[in-house]
This record gives structure tokens, C-alpha cells and sequence, in this order.
């Protein structure tokens, strides 16, 4: 239909009953009447509940009612009202296809606001790690509206007549053409994404990528920065990030501690043999720690070689050098008792009589 035609069909000359007009102003009035008030009626109820409840889902149903718009009830009203009319085949399309648009555009609000209820959900379920950044939040709650508006624009498009089957086409060729373009760009985006759900680690923890470490202070749609040790900031693509090897220290449960000295040769065998219960005392009389092995391990050049591992039940490094600290001044004081020499490098000088007499 084109636009003269579409004029010509409100030329609706043949209403011969006055009373049509009537019914149909009479049932928008009571439709629009009865809507408003339920709507002040469910409102009035589940706010009522929430305030009472510490539970999130009825704030979400009392915001849904809240914003249903008055727009989309006129729109009901309308539709509702034009039945009795013997309006020409055009405008009831014309009314029936505007409707509908309202209808589409009030699942549109309502669509944003659940995608938001349930992120925040997903954030508050983090708090514990600490949420990730509001960047990444900032950008899956973008794409998720986009994603419902798209759909909901195909669709009130499909309902006057389009060719929506064209326009996806054309979209996904335009769409193919951005992602080559921006690849780079995009691709930190879905990393930072990736970032935000999978949770490889979250904003305080101390991270460590190849020969970089340092604790982690921002994470964002295109890049993550840490403050190393030294005070600097290292920043880091997020694509480049992901593909790197991450150690993550702070989700550390124990630290397993592994050390080693050695004595001389000069050693007496009893006392070779009572090293390891010396160190295995001496370990577990330190707070927070699980002693695991002490063994007399090799023959060295310069000494004969122990090797001891424990474990520290918590992932605090200050905490692995206070005990480390206190077993190197308990073995030393040990030893002294017990009469047993650290060995240390050192260089034998071979000298044969005739460079002697020579001399």
C-alpha cells in the first residue's frame, strides 16, 4: 500500500451508528481505568513484600511493574477500543503494526532491566573474590541490551512487512567487515570478558606472568594493569594475558618450603644419622607448619648435601620468611651444640718436594 492509499482508507464516511463511537470510547476509558489500577494495585502489594523480604527477585517484579509506562497501556486501550469500529483494512493494520511496536518497545524495557538484575546477581555472587571490573560489568550489560533491542527491531520490522531476511544478511556481511577491521580491538574485548567470567584472578591478587609479577589493580576492556614489587605499573593486553601462563599466588592454600645445607666430610656417622630427626624437631616446633621430609641426599663436591621440605599452612609470604628465619637460627644453634660444621667451597694447594726444594 502506498502513502495515497493509505490516506484514502480514513476517508470511513460509512459509519452509520453513532453508538460504535460510543462503545469504543467507553471500552478505552474502562480499559485504561482498570489497567492503571491494577498496575497501582500489584505495585502497592510487592513493594509492600520486598521491604519485608531480603531477597532480590520481588524488588525485580515490583521494578517491572514500576516500569511499565503508561504509553503501552494507551496502546492496549487503543487496540482494544478500535474492535467495535468497522475501521477499512488499512488502519487496522496501521493499529494493530503501532501495538505491536509499543508492546515491543515495553519488552525492551523490561528486557534491559532484567539483564541488569541479573548481572548485578552474578557481581554479588563474586563478592566474596571481589567483583571484577565495572568496564567488563559495563560491557556485558551493553551487549546483552543490544543483543534484546536487535532482536525486538527484526522483529517489529518483520511485522510491517520488511524483508528482514536482506537486512540480517546485510548486517552480517557489515558485521564481518568491522570484526576484520577491529580484531584486535574485539579481541581484548571478549578476553576481558573471558577475564570477568572465568575469574583466572580478580583485582588484589598477586600474579605472576612469565618474569613479571606484582598485585593486580585494574581490569579493563582492553588491558589489565598490575603494580609490581618494584612500584612501577606493568600493563598488559588482555589477549596477550590470557595466552601467557598465570600463577596466581593469592588462591595459594600452603606454600611448600624446600631448602638445603650441607656439612663436612669430617662428620662422624652418628651424627650424620641424627641430622634429619634435628631438623624434623626443629620444623614442627614452628607454628603453622607440616613437616614433610629430611634426607641425607648426595655426596657434593665440598660437602655431604641435605635436602628438607616442608609445608606452611598459610600462603602469606612474610609469614614462610618468619619461620624460615627461625629454622635457619634453630638448625644453626643445633649444630653448634652438637659439634656439626657447616661445610663451605674451598681450594686444596698441591705442592711437591722438588718445587719446595726449588725453593
Amino acid at each position: 500500500m502506498n502513502f495515497s492509499d493509505w490516506i484514502s482508507s480514513w476517508n470511513f464516511i460509512h459509519i452509520d451508528d453513532i453508538s460504535s463511537w460510543l462503545v469504543s470510547l467507553g471500552v478505552f476509558v474502562a480499559t485504561l481505568t482498570v489497567l492503571r489500577i491494577i498496575k497501582a494495585i500489584i505495585s502497592k502489594k510487592i513493594s509492600n513484600f520486598a521491604n519485608k523480604t531480603q531477597t532480590t527477585i520481588d524488588d525485580l517484579l515490583a521494578d517491572l511493574v514500576e516500569k511499565t509506562k503508561l504509553f503501552s497501556l494507551l496502546a492496549v486501550s487503543v487496540y482494544l477500543a478500535s474492535i467495535p469500529l468497522n475501521f477499512p483494512s488499512g488502519v487496522v493494520g496501521v493499529i494493530e503494526g503501532s501495538v505491536v511496536i509499543i508492546c515491543l518497545l515495553q519488552i525492551a524495557i523490561w528486557g534491559n532491566l532484567l539483564i541488569g538484575y541479573l548481572i548485578s546477581c552474578y557481581v554479588s555472587l563474586e563478592s566474596e573474590e571481589q567483583s571484577p571490573a565495572a568496564a567488563s560489568t559495563t560491557a556485558l550489560t551493553f551487549i546483552g541490551k543490544l543483543i534484546v533491542c536487535s532482536l525486538l527491531l527484526l522483529v517489529g520490522l518483520d511485522n510491517f512487512g520488511f524483508d528482514i531476511t536482506a537486512l540480517v544478511a546485510s548486517f552480517g556481511i557489515g558485521g564481518i567487515a568491522v570484526a576484520l577491521a577491529a580484531q584486535n580491538i574485539l579481541g581484548d574485548l571478549f578476553a576481558s570478558l573471558s577475564i570477568m567470567l572465568d575469574k583466572p584472578f580478580v583485582i588484589g591478587d598477586f600474579i605472576i606472568i612469565d618474569e613479571y609479577m606484582g598485585s593486580v589493580e585494574y581490569i579493563g576492556l582492553k588491558t589489565t594493569r598490575i603494580r609490581s614489587l618494584s612500584g612501577e605499573q606493568l600493563v598488559f593486553s588482555n589477549t596477550d594475558l590470557l595466552k601467557s601462563r598465570v600463577r596466581n599466588f593469592k588462591r595459594m592454600q600452603e606454600r611448600r618450603a624446600i631448602f638445603a645445607f650441607g656439612v663436612t666430610y669430617q662428620t662422624p656417622y652418628e651424627k650424620l644419622v641424627a641430622i634429619p630427626k634435628i631438623v624434623q624437631e626443629i620444623i614442627e616446633s614452628q607454628k603453622s607448619t607440616r613437616f614433610d621430609r629430611a634426607h641425607f641426599k648426595e655426596y657434593g663436591d665440598f660437602a655431604l648435601n641435605f635436602e628438607v621440605v616442608y609445608w606452611v599452612k598459610a600462603p602469606d609470604h612474610k609469614l614462610y620468611m618468619d619461620i624460615q628465619q627461625n629454622i635457619n637460627l634453630s638448625i644453626f644453634q643445633r649444630f653448634e651444640d652438637e659439634c656439626i660444621e657447616f661445610a663451605f667451597p674451598t681450594q686444596t694447594l698441591f705442592l711437591n718436594k722438588e718445587s719446595l726444594s726449588k725453593e
